[in-house]
């Protein structure tokens, strides 16, 4: 199969930790990187052996040394900067959350098919084989009917409020940085919310510290999410059915997860595949896999789930008043 020629668009903590494993990802290279900062291309590249290093992001949009772009800069930046590689020809995958609203993420998604090129959202826990295997449970009726899904994230930011974190102009909160996992569950799990109900504690800012989120729906199933900022919470999720129960553990983002399920009063533990990394090599390969048999969305985090998701997390920052500048 042909090799996939990577490169990597921003180069913070995030950046490093998909650089790093990329080595674990058959029939692709890490050919190039972009900052800002030529210095800090330079560093980074020099960190991971990679060959070319560009001082801006129209360089590395343009250079032909590179198929496909991990965008791995703050949220805001997200719309600018998949637009300017789709625009110069590069597949893309893009960081969460892909956009800082459903308009953004449909104009992204409109021109990525227009110039039929590779776009996806880089939600890696999808790709995690825990995760996988969760659905896989979900859909062949392991559990039975879905009632209840528990979702928590959190943990004690001490931000500055300045922070991207907690900056309205980078789209920061808790919802769009740790919230967002939670969403993307049980939108997995139990579909769009015929009703969604909000409570939050906000910044001077107007972002969310903390986010209380109550997804309903007509046939009787509930979720309930929180995340918050300011207090260190286990991050776990429950999918609770009418023949067992299952609980990924803390953290439930990551590979490091166990799945944990329950029935007729038995514990019993879910094995799946542990490899080194921090995880992101399984988007990562999907994506190769999806670039080398010529797709231009990927079959497992398709185009409309993005926009369901953004769209979704638009009607809660409605509810609850959450308004980034420029909206």
């Amino acid at each position: 199969m042909k090799k996939i020629r990577w490169g990597i668009l921003g180069t913070g903590t995030i950046a490093h930790k998909f650089a790093a494993d990329l080595k674990y990802v058959e029939d692709a290279e890490l050919t190039t990187a972009g900052s800002r900062s030529l210095e800090k291309a330079q560093s980074f590249c020099e960190d991971f052996n990679i060959p070319f290093s560009f001082g801006s992001y129209k360089e590395l949009a343009e250079s032909n040394v590179v198929d496909i772009i991990y965008i791995a800069t703050p949220h805001n930046l997200h719309h600018e900067n998949t637009l300017l590689c789709l625009n110069n020809n590069k597949a893309v995958l893009c960081e969460k959350p892909f956009a800082l609203n459903a308009k953004q993420a449909a104009e992204m998604i409109e021109l990525s098919r227009q110039k039929k090129l590779f776009l996806m959202d880089a939600l890696w826990t999808k790709l995690l084989p825990h995760y996988q295997k969760m659905m896989e449970m979900v859909k062949t009726g392991v559990l039975g009917d879905i009632k209840v899904v528990l979702a928590n994230f959190g943990f004690q930011a001490n931000a500055d409020p300045d922070s991207r974190l907690l900056n309205p102009e980078s789209g920061g909160g808790s919802l769009m940085d740790i919230g967002i996992y939670n969403v993307f569950t049980a939108l997995d799990v139990l579909g769009k919310p015929d009703e969604i109900n909000v409570s939050i504690v906000a910044t001077e800012q107007g972002v969310d510290e903390q986010c209380g989120i109550i997804f309903k729906y007509d046939n009787g199933s509930m979720a309930s999410l929180f995340s918050t900022l300011s207090a260190d919470l286990a991050t776990e999720v429950e999918i609770c059915g009418t023949l067992g129960r299952l609980k990924l553990t803390t953290p439930f983002y990551e590979p490091s997860s166990t799945l944990e399920y329950y029935s007729n009063g038995e514990k019993n533990i879910i094995d799946v595949e542990k490899n080194g990394g921090f995880g992101y090599q399984f988007e990562a390969r999907h994506a190769t896999e999806c670039l080398q048999n010529s797709f231009t969305e990927s079959p497992i985090i398709t185009h409309g789930k993005s926009l369901l998701l953004m769209q979704t997390l638009d009607r809660i920052r409605n509810l609850s008043g959450i308004v980034f500048p420029g909206e």
